[in-house]
């Protein structure tokens, strides 16, 4: 059976999404049972009597066969805010036990869960609980997604240091061309491969029409090898 996994990235709003999407549907394309996750999600819209997350939709859209809502995404918060103060605005307490049994539920009907974290890595869901837990909890390898923009360096390598000293295994890194622009990218990349301790799964360019394909082959390769 393939491996499942957690993504997390070196901040927000650089990719996580994309890029599990992009697995997903890479999964899909080799006649694996994929499943995506959203464990925590803060910015919801009220949807169909609930609230509902954008990126747990493109989860569930992507996913093979698509999960019900609540078992995709069992705490979505209203406020577009970091999770543990979108929680306490609700009075809703985060807990690993609700993940843990709806992460069940979707390995009953799937090969591989790809589990979507919130934010960066270091992301505090509550008083006593970090992102961390979830990953620690479900025992899930993590792939970091590195936004490819100005400072992505900085931000790989602490990111990769943070998953490791909370005792996750970190099974790669993705990089994803958020900024088309950004000075050297091509060298940018060079020096992660070279400083980050870890291998590169993939790369994702600039533009709406690549995030499937051929493009996360060896993240594919590297979750079907190790099962």
């Amino acid at each position: 059976m393939p491996r499942s996994v957690f993504i997390t990235g070196t901040d927000t709003g650089i990719g996580k999404t994309r890029t599990s999407v992009a697995l997903l549907r890479a999964l899909a394309a080799r006649g694996i049972r994929a499943v995506g996750m959203k464990p925590v999600a803060s910015g919801c819209e009220w949807q169909d009597g609930r609230w509902s997350n954008e990126d747990a939709r493109a989860l569930i859209a992507a996913s093979t066969p698509p999960p019900a809502y609540a078992q995709c995404n069992p705490y979505a918060l209203r406020d577009a805010v970091a999770p543990h103060l979108a929680a306490a605005a609700e009075n809703v307490d985060i807990a690993l036990p609700p993940l843990q049994a709806a992460y069940a539920q979707l390995a009953a009907n799937a090969d591989c869960i790809v589990v979507e974290g919130a934010g960066g890595w270091a992301v505090p869901l509550g008083p006593q609980l970090m992102q961390a837990d979830i990953p620690r909890a479900l025992r899930l390898p993590v792939i970091l997604v590195v936004g490819l923009r100005l400072g992505c360096i900085n931000h790989a390598l602490l990111s990769a240091q943070a998953i490791r000293a909370d005792g996750c295994e970190l099974l790669g890194w993705i990089g994803n061309a958020i900024d088309p622009d950004q000075p050297l990218q091509s060298d940018n990349v060079a020096t992660l491969r070279e400083r980050l301790a870890a291998p590169c799964l993939g790369l994702l360019p600039h533009g709406l029409d690549s995030s499937s394909g051929d493009a996360l082959d060896a993240a594919v390769a590297t979750l079907t090898a190790t099962a």
